[in-house]
């Protein structure tokens, strides 16, 4: 039996120790352990590192096309006076108050909503094919991957608006850049509802409507003219009336020979009668130029077997042909001033339509965007590494449990349950196919 003084000495020492135990760092023994198992760690920490250099390299590059445009300026009227009035200190959020009071629109906000319309970018999805690209089975799934690798943001204080597209071709990043500005123009062009627009089109329906009555004017014209011979009439009138003359005069000296000749001959005698003969030619020729008598004044059409219209009817035609000429005259001064004012109103739409101003062309992406391949294989690396010190440090703390803790017990027992469980439905699996057979 140990004496009282050591006794004591025994109890000093445990003091002595349980002083140390508690005095001592609570990660001397975590680090003593992660020591011990160096080589694990290490092991862990070259498999996390071959692993995440993998994972990296299977991951797409990404490239990165970038463009800034600037919408036009709104001058004159409430713009101007809401210059005026911020140039004089007026607060900002009072100016954009006043400025939706005064009815102005922010065309910065307007050309955003416009690049992120399901217009545009449904063009966008048809044009490159972003339905196979993205790998979607409907064209709106691939138009929500579209906006979500598209970043258009508008610069609050200078309004300059910037377009980044991200995709895994750089080509392809550049062309969908430069699409979302030619989406943009045509956009605008379409929805434009200024007055100078509204007069072009009704200036264009005219046009159709004036360019197909001057081609019917002409064509009638051109049919009268070819049925009843009258080219000029102004000059077949003309040369008509002086050939008339020519036949009378002709017929008089005609006529004169006859009657001398029948003073000296017989009415048998050949001279009288070729006198005779030709002074009836020449009445026929002047009747013919002359025309019927009886020629009815309300009817133009020609006569038949006659190569010209005779001279009685040529004053009918005459006011046929001018009614008909009239016609083809206004229509073709009407469609002159109506295609001079189409050009006009054209220019003015060209004018009153915004155009997109464009500081940077999309860009070329030179490099990559994502992925930072240093960066993930220096973060999965060290989340393999300190998720081998935290296992090796909750399995030792396990292992120090004692058996017969409850929470030991009750995970033996869940594991045991689980571990019966597919041992049974392994056997199972290999008894079947044998029973079958």
């Amino acid at each position: 039996m140990a004496t009282l003084h050591e006794q004591l000495v025994t109890r000093d020492d445990a003091l002595h120790v349980a002083s140390e135990v508690d005095w001592s760092p609570a990660w001397v023994p975590r680090l003593t352990l992660l020591w011990e198992k160096r080589r694990v760690v290490l092991r862990a920490a070259l498999v996390s590192l071959l692993a995440s250099i993998v994972l990296v390299l299977c991951i797409p590059k990404q490239y990165q096309s970038l463009s800034r445009i600037m919408p036009p300026d709104q001058s004159g009227g409430p713009a101007a006076l809401m210059a005026a009035l911020v140039g004089k200190g007026m607060p900002t959020g009072m100016g954009a108050l006043a400025s939706s009071l005064f009815g102005m629109h922010n065309s910065g906000a307007l050309f955003v909503d416009l690049l992120q319309s399901p217009t545009v970018r449904g063009h966008l999805v048809e044009q490159f094919e972003l339905q196979k690209v993205y790998r979607k089975r409907y064209s709106t799934d691939a138009a929500k991957k579209l906006a979500k690798r598209t970043e258009i943001v508008e610069d609050r204080k200078s309004g300059v608006i910037t377009i980044v597209v991200t995709d895994n071709d750089r080509q392809r990043a550049r062309d969908i850049t430069q699409a979302y500005l030619e989406q943009l123009d045509q956009l605008l062009t379409k929805v434009s509802t200024s007055a100078a627009r509204r007069e072009r089109q009704f200036i264009e329906q005219r046009l159709v409507t004036v360019q197909a009555e001057l081609q019917k004017a002409q064509e009638d014209l051109s049919r009268f003219s070819s049925n009843n011979a009258a080219l000029d009439l102004k000059e077949q009138t003309r040369a008509m009336v002086d050939a008339s003359a020519r036949l009378q005069a002709q017929m008089i000296v005609a006529r004169g020979e006859v009657e001398s000749l029948e003073q000296i001959y017989t009415p048998d005698n050949v001279r009288v009668r070729a006198a005779n003969a030709r002074v009836a030619e020449l009445e026929r020729e002047l009747k013919k130029l002359g025309g019927p008598t009886n020629l009815d004044t309300n009817d133009d059409s020609p006569i038949q077997g006659e190569l010209y219209p005779p001279l009685r009817q040529l004053p009918i035609l005459g006011v046929r042909w001018a009614n008909l000429y009239r016609r083809v005259k206004v229509q073709e001064n009407v469609f002159e001033m109506l295609t001079a004012e189409y050009e006009s109103a054209r220019i003015e739409e060209a004018k009153s339509v915004p155009r997109v101003s464009v500081i940077d062309p999309p860009s070329w992406p030179e490099k990559k965007s994502f992925p930072p391949r240093t960066l993930f294989v220096i973060a999965f690396t060290g989340l393999g590494l300190v998720g081998t010190c935290l296992t090796l440090l909750a399995e030792d703390r396990w292992k120090r449990v004692s058996p017969h803790d409850q929470r030991k017990l009750l995970a033996g027992e869940v594991v045991g349950t689980i571990t019966r469980r597919l041992h049974r439905l392994r056997v199972e699996s290999t008894v079947k196919p044998h029973s079958a057979a």
